[in-house]
């Protein structure tokens, strides 16, 4: 089966000029296309291009780093020392050669080992970066928090180690041999290990301290009762455009860039019965995300197993979106969450201002544009539906006294929809959205109020 690579000639921080190669990797099993295209070589180049396409906004997304050229080639395994034909490697190092301005090259595969890597550096004079590397930049240079902060930190400790083997190797060559640091009884190579595994626990430690701390917040959020939403999707779809739609907070700042949320964030937001509930944006996804990084962000992840919804919005545009939503549910499976919050999930199709008259072909798929307010109405209304029966909220009627505390503490414990005085009598009619243990404690404080059930 092709599984796209690319090459991409990408500037390190601090250099001005970058380029970018992009190979098609073969496996083992390979797909060779006859002479004359059949369907499924079409389908196959197309994707190459597409995956191509990635690669490059994967590079467009750092500062200063600017694409000059493009190749698709067939590699061999990744794992193997040589991954290139010799006569696909003659092409491109004479490729390389011919860009006087390339300072590193980026082959769009998720790992190469270190001693591929030191070949291809030594072989055309420049680094040489894969998909790893490149995004764990990118997710770098877009961390806010102390906690996305400390998992990039954790997600770069193969890469360290990685490195340390080459550096080693070099050492050995130059002096002949692993040689003891003095007095020590370690070689260079156990020291260095050491001191990795010691910073490896020292990051563990501080993000379980962390996620003890969230769990915290997400007891007190749990006693307030506000409702969770999740919002998750494919980078860049819209998430934080839409979830600025519906909460209105104009701190909330979209950028039309890979990977622009790396931290958990929560918005306060309402649904149309008035009930007050909690947005949750989350990072994005992407194929073949480096498994390190997924498992470095796995407790930022976590979070999303404890929501009472999941809104999966997909950018109905992408030609590739049936693999980016086939991707987001893969993630969303390994990271354990409940059946019964992933048959819940609402799908949304985002964009749909950008294609004409359409209509979601996925049954209970909502059609929206987070930009222009499209179908906004009835997402809210979907989404309200959907916490209703997770949470198990009551509509009822309330009989209160004007007189006493009921009002006031029906607005503070519940959602009141609506309210009907009566005068005459100085009583109200009070419509709520009300939680089971909520109504447990009116009816304990108040036993002699009246409750209508519809």
């Amino acid at each position: 089966m092709l599984q796209p690579s690319a090459l991409n000639r990408a500037a390190w921080p601090g250099r001005q000029e970058s380029f970018s190669l992009r190979l098609t990797q073969k496996l083992a099993v390979e797909q060779k296309c006859p002479p004359v295209l059949s369907r499924e070589c079409s389908e196959d180049e197309v994707l190459s291009e597409l995956q191509i396409a990635e690669a490059i906004a994967l590079v467009d997304t750092l500062q200063n780093w600017i694409v000059l050229d493009k190749i698709i080639i067939p590699t061999k395994n990744p794992d193997k020392k040589f991954i290139f034909g010799k006569g696909n490697f003659q092409v491109l190092t004479e490729k390389i050669k011919k860009l006087p301005h390339v300072t590193a090259v980026f082959l769009n595969m998720e790992r190469i080992s270190s001693l591929t890597k030191k070949e291809l550096e030594d072989a055309w004079g420049v680094k040489v970066f894969d998909r790893y590397a490149v995004v764990l930049h990118i997710f770098r240079c877009n961390a806010r928090t102390k906690e996305a902060k400390l998992q990039i930190a954790l997600a770069e400790i193969p890469l360290l180690r990685s490195n340390l083997k080459n550096e080693v190797s070099q050492l050995d060559q130059q002096r002949g041999g692993s040689r003891y640091i003095m007095g020590s009884g370690e070689t260079f190579m156990e020291t260095q290990n050491r001191v990795l595994k010691e910073k490896e626990l020292k990051i563990r430690n501080a993000l379980e301290k962390l996620r003890r701390k969230r769990a915290l917040l997400r007891t007190q959020r749990r006693k307030r009762e506000f409702p969770i939403i999740s919002v998750m999707g494919y980078t860049n779809c819209g998430k934080t455009t839409l979830i600025k739609a519906l909460t209105g907070e104009a701190g909330l700042q979209p950028r039309n860039q890979l990977f622009a949320t790396l931290d958990i964030t929560a918005h306060g937001g309402y649904l149309p019965s008035h009930m007050a509930v909690i947005y949750v944006d989350t990072i994005g996804f992407l194929t073949d995300l480096p498994h390190n990084l997924v498992e470095s962000f796995s407790a930022t992840l976590e979070e999303v197993a404890y929501s009472d919804l999941i809104v999966h919005v997909r950018d109905i545009t992408h030609p590739e979106t049936i693999l980016q939503k086939a991707t987001v549910l893969s993630v969303l499976k390994n990271l354990n969450i409940p059946s019964c919050l992933l048959d819940s999930m609402v799908e949304v199709h985002n964009k749909v201002d950008l294609m004409e008259r359409y209509k979601p072909t996925e049954e209970n798929a909502l059609a929206i544009s987070a930009l222009h307010g499209h179908g906004l109405e009835e997402l809210k209304e979907e989404i309200e539906k959907k916490i209703l029966t997770a949470t198990g909220k009551k509509i009822l009627t309330v009989n209160v006294n004007l007189e006493g505390p009921q009002l006031s503490w029906l607005y503070k414990e519940a959602t009141v929809q609506e309210v009907e005085v009566m005068a005459e009598d100085g009583t109200a009619r009070v419509k709520v959205i009300i939680s089971n243990s909520a109504l447990g404690r009116y009816k304990n404080l108040f036993p002699n109020s009246k409750i209508f059930m519809p």
